[in-house]
């Protein structure tokens, strides 16, 4: 599957509210944040009961948090009129140069 084709299909489950020219971004904004901050819980639980251990259920749990994380991340897609894979090729493209520049540790989305 590419994510162009992730893309489309998930595109079908789509539906959110729309009371004003921008609902579609702002709510797949939120809930793309609402998902990597229920990953970001998960984690804090792990450390906090289990000592670190990642447990299978754990694993199982983040797995299903991820895709929803990229379900998200296919919607804003496409609330911005972009296709994913040139997202991740992108990405891909930005994160290369920094390796060469040696650049990849610090912060700052222009460095």
């Amino acid at each position: 599957m590419t994510f162009n084709n992730y893309q489309a299909n998930a595109g079908r489950t789509a539906f959110y509210p729309r009371y004003l020219v921008n609902d579609g971004l702002y709510y797949t904004t939120l809930g793309l944040v609402g998902e990597a901050g229920e990953i970001a819980n998960k984690v804090k639980k792990i450390m906090r009961d289990n000592g670190g251990k990642v447990t299978k259920q754990a694993k199982a749990d983040i797995f299903d948090e991820l895709g929803d994380v990229l379900w998200y991340c296919a919607s804003l897609a496409d609330e911005l009129g972009v296709n994913l894979e040139d997202v991740a090729g992108n990405n891909l493209i930005k994160l290369a140069d920094r390796l060469k520049r040696g650049k990849i540790k610090g912060s700052g989305d222009k460095r």
